[in-house]
């Protein structure tokens, strides 16, 4: 049996080590083991569309737990999408940092807007439009395949505390150093394979890295209900 490849790791310089994961379901088994501790827990898995639900699918069958999304969108700054300004939920809330306010505000109001939309759309699409799984009193673990500037998470964690879970875990495999202080003071534990000093783009931590359709979210969505 061919002996199974561990992730790599790129030395960048004498302090800096970063780890590199060959792709999102890779990423997705080490997280799992993880999260070993909650196996044996009530736990609903929530996963941040599209690239989190390849490790979310793969984190909720190793622990047998309930796979949902929590669907919040992004707000990249005019010119500069990749950098978020602002994050908004379908629910309509959203959470910003402080450069938003120099923004047009009548342009946030219409992006928040388009995106809020859109967020109600990839519910429908993905989940047929149910609602979200009850969590009240059980594990809620967020899913994703990494933080950048953790806005969108951060805005998970918000609406998943006002649905009153017994705790809130975030998981993923890399994290910027910033994000992933963000989210310690909010969520009761923070699971990150790896938080490196000098954080590259999300996609760089991994070897193959692809772009995911609704097709792809709504297959492994099937797969959970098989």
């Amino acid at each position: 049996m061919q002996k199974k490849k561990e992730p790599k790791i790129y030395a960048l310089s004498r302090c800096n080590i970063v780890m590199r994961f060959k792709d999102r379901a890779e990423a997705g088994r080490l997280l799992a083991k993880a999260l070993a501790k909650y196996e044996n827990e009530d736990v609903v898995v929530f996963a941040l569309p599209r690239g989190g639900v390849v490790l979310g699918n793969v984190v909720a069958n190793y622990l047998h737990a309930q796979l949902d999304l929590l669907i919040t969108r992004k707000i990249g700054y005019p010119g500069n999408e990749e950098c978020a300004v602002c994050a908004v939920a379908e629910e309509g809330d959203m959470i910003c940092d402080s450069n938003a306010s120099r923004l047009d505000q009548e342009w946030l109001r219409a992006r928040a807007e388009k995106e809020r939309q859109e967020a109600k759309r990839r519910r429908q699409v993905y989940l047929a439009g149910r609602g979200s799984a009850p969590v009240e009193n059980k594990v809620a673990i967020i899913v994703d395949d990494g933080v950048a500037t953790g806005l969108t998470i951060l805005l998970a964690i918000m609406v998943l505390k006002n649905r009153h879970p017994k705790k809130i875990v975030v998981a993923v495999p890399v994290s910027s150093p910033d994000a992933a202080a963000r989210i310690r003071a909010e969520a009761d534990e923070l699971v990150a394979l790896d938080v490196p000093e000098y954080f590259m783009a999300v996609g760089e931590h991994y070897e193959q890295f692809p772009q995911l359709r609704d097709e792809d979210v709504i297959r492994y969505m099937n797969q959970q209900r098989t």
